[in-house]
Order: C-alpha cells, then sequence, then structure tokens
C-alpha cells in the first residue's frame, strides 16, 4: 500500500492492523517475543514491527557489538520511552564482553588477517568522536557517551544486568512460546544455551540478522568504498564468533536468517518525508536522524520472519561458524548441503533469507512507526 492511501484510509488503516493481529500463532500458542539487539538512535523499529505484527514483546536485551551492552541498552529503554512503552517492556543488560574475544585480541587479528572496515564496540577508543555523538569504542564498557542519544537520554531505569539468566527464566516460564530474536552479537544466547541446555528446545526459534555468505569475496569484489565494504562485514558474528557458533548450532525449532538478503533495502529522502507526514517521536526521530547510507538491516530480518509470504527468494542449508582464531574467515559462517555437512558435528538447518518484496517491507515500517502500539499491550 502506498504511502498516500495510508493517509487516506486513515483511522481504517489502524483498525485493520490491530484486527489481524492475534495473540496466538497457528499452534494456538501465544506469541511472545524477546529481542536481543545492540540498539542505537533509530534502532527501535523491529520492536514496533512486532508489536505492529501482533506479538507480545516480553522485554528486550542489550548487547555488545556495535557499542558496548550497557550502552545498547540504554538506548533500547531510551526507544521505548518515546513512546511510553517501557511500563509494558522491560530492557536487561546483556554481558560486557564476548565469550573470549577482547579490543585488543580483536586489533591483533585484524593485524594478522586484515582491518574490518567497521569494527564496532572494539574499534580504537576515540574521545573527541564520542563527544560529537560516536557511540562508546574500547576502553571501560561501562562508559556511557550521553551525546550519543539523539533520542534523549532515559528518564527510568534498567529492569536487570543478567540478561542470559533472565532469558533463560522466561522460556523456561513460557515453553515453546518464545521466539529469540538476534539483531547483535550473540553472547548472551550463547550464555542462555550454556546455563540450560534445554533453552534453545524450549523455544519458539531464533531469527537473525547477520552471516554473510562469501564475505570476504564481496568486500573485495564490490567494495569499492569502505562504505560498501562495510556492508558485508558481519560484526554480529565477528565480534564473538565462538557465542555464533553455539547459538547457531544449538537445538532451536526454527533458524531464520537475513545476512546477503539484509542489504536489499536502503531509506531514502522521499520515504522519510511520507513517514513524518503522520508526526510523533518515532517519526520525527527517524527523519532527523536515518543514515541514508546504510540498509535496514535488522528490520529487513524481522520483517522476513513477520510476513514469510513477502519472502520472494530463500534457501535451505546446514550452517557452521569458523571458530578458528588463526582463520582469516574467523567468525564467518560455512554453509553445507546435507549430504556434504561434517559428520563429527551437530549442525542446523537454517532458512536464510535472500531477497523479500521491498515495497511492502517500507509500508509495514510505516505503518509500524506512524501508529505504534501503546501500554498496556
Amino acid at each position: 500500500m502506498h504511502f498516500s492511501n495510508l493517509v487516506l484510509a486513515g483511522a481504517a488503516v489502524v483498525a485493520a492492523a490491530a484486527a489481524t493481529n492475534t495473540t496466538a500463532g497457528d499452534d494456538g500458542k501465544p506469541r511472545k517475543m524477546i529481542l536481543d539487539n545492540d540498539w542505537a538512535s533509530v534502532a527501535f523499529l523491529p520492536i514496533l514491527q512486532a508489536l505492529d505484527a501482533g506479538w507480545d514483546v516480553v522485554g528486550v536485551v542489550g548487547d555488545t557489538a556495535d557499542s558496548w551492552s550497557l550502552q545498547t541498552s540504554l538506548h533500547a529503554l531510551a526507544g521505548l520511552e518515546l513512546g511510553n512503552l517501557s511500563s509494558c517492556i522491560p530492557v536487561h543488560k546483556g554481558a560486557d564482553y564476548p565469550l573470549l574475544n577482547t579490543p585488543e585480541l580483536f586489533q591483533l587479528w585484524s593485524t594478522l588477517h586484515g582491518k574490518l572496515p567497521w569494527e564496532g564496540a572494539f574499534a580504537p577508543e576515540n574521545a573527541t568522536a564520542e563527544q560529537m555523538g560516536g557511540e562508546p569504542t574500547s576502553g571501560d564498557p561501562r562508559r556511557i557517551s550521553k551525546a550519543a542519544f539523539f533520542e534523549g537520554f532515559p528518564k527510568g531505569q534498567l529492569a536487570g544486568e543478567l540478561a542470559a539468566a533472565w532469558m533463560v527464566e522466561q522460556v523456561r516460564a513460557n515453553p515453546g512460546e518464545i521466539l529469540i530474536y538476534s539483531g547483535g552479537a550473540f553472547t548472551n544466547i550463547a550464555l542462555a544455551v550454556r546455563m540450560d541446555p534445554a533453552f534453545a528446545s524450549l523455544t519458539r526459534g531464533l531469527v537473525v540478522m547477520g552471516g554473510y555468505i562469501d564475505s570476504v569475496l564481496l568486500g573485495a569484489a564490490t567494495g569499492r568504498t569502505l562504505l560498501e565494504a562495510d556492508y558485508v562485514s558481519d560484526i554480529n558474528l565477528k565480534i564473538d564468533p565462538e557465542a555464533a557458533k553455539i547459538a547457531l548450532t544449538a537445538d532451536f525449532p526454527a533458524i531464520t536468517i537475513a545476512g546477503n538478503g539484509a542489504n536489499q533495502v536502503f531509506a531514502d529522502q522521499q520515504f522519510l518525508d511520507e513517514l513524518v507526514e503522520v508526526k510523533n517521536p518515532y517519526t520525527t526521530l527517524l527523519h532527523e536522524h536515518t543514515d541514508l547510507t546504510l540498509p535496514y538491516w535488522d528490520e529487513l530480518a524481522m520483517y522476513a520472519f513477520l510476513y514469510p509470504e513477502h519472502v520472494t527468494k530463500s534457501a535451505t542449508f546446514y550452517l557452521d561458524v569458523d571458530t578458528a582464531w588463526s582463520s582469516p574467515y574467523y567468525g564467518n559462517i560455512i554453509g553445507y548441503q546435507k549430504a556434504l555437512k561434517p559428520a563429527a558435528q551437530k549442525l542446523q538447518k537454517v532458512n536464510y533469507v535472500l531477497e523479500v518484496d521491498g515495497d511492502n517491507f517500507k509500508d509495514t515500517i510505516k505503518r509500524a512507526a506512524q501508529y505504534p502500539k501503546k501500554c498496556p499491550l
């Protein structure tokens, strides 16, 4: 549906969208979700997308990937406060550090095997950049850069700082009901898997943004600039490869991954101008601070899960993650057909999204941002 039709339909569109939302899935079980991400000022859309589609967001978790987990968790809280959603959606802080990786090891690996165009939280500390609105990198993981909160610094408090334990408790209390969405690193999910051997199997499944196929080749062949190489830098896996391996080989009932396909859709000024025709704190912030040079990575992963009928191209295969620190492919995924997968490992079959209906995707983004749900959900 084009934006102009949304405006003409007005309240009828909102009512129709609400009518299609249900609290239970095809299996009759409640549809619940925990979102784990490296949140930033305009990264709140996956939460609004899930709510718009009728899912109960049990809570939100911040992880260390683009920045440190405390910074990203506070961004999540601030984003929820924009829509008065923090009273019904708690935010739990995740682990500060990956399972093994550190900024020092990351930089040493880069010296040996090549620099990533985007280094996330493990980029060298830059106090000047932070003062100008950059996110904290390296140094003290508990350091906060308030200048980076274009959405406003949160007024409330985080619900807790032991996200992995909280996730285990929630999944145990709601077996078969909770989907885990991962838009950042897998550290918290891997910790939950190791805490409770039944954790993965008791969820509804796992949805992932990240995991690029042939990312080194793509970075060299299409990366005529550092920005283009950044599109396949895969920091979500490469900042904590061991956690990615644990999570992506765990026995989740289903795993959906938007890697290469997540680069498909970009915002443009016309889209943002249409978006802000319905003014609220979310559309205003998106209009003022969306980076037009970056794809809708996390949002497309969420969309591909919520609306599988609009996935136009996908593939299924068995997936592994390279965890050899000595390898130039450390943190990259490896795909296998069934006949060729390693016999000594228990790998999971994944649904890999390559392409979606981009126009419909943008329509759902508009609806979710222009008419966000309110508490109580």
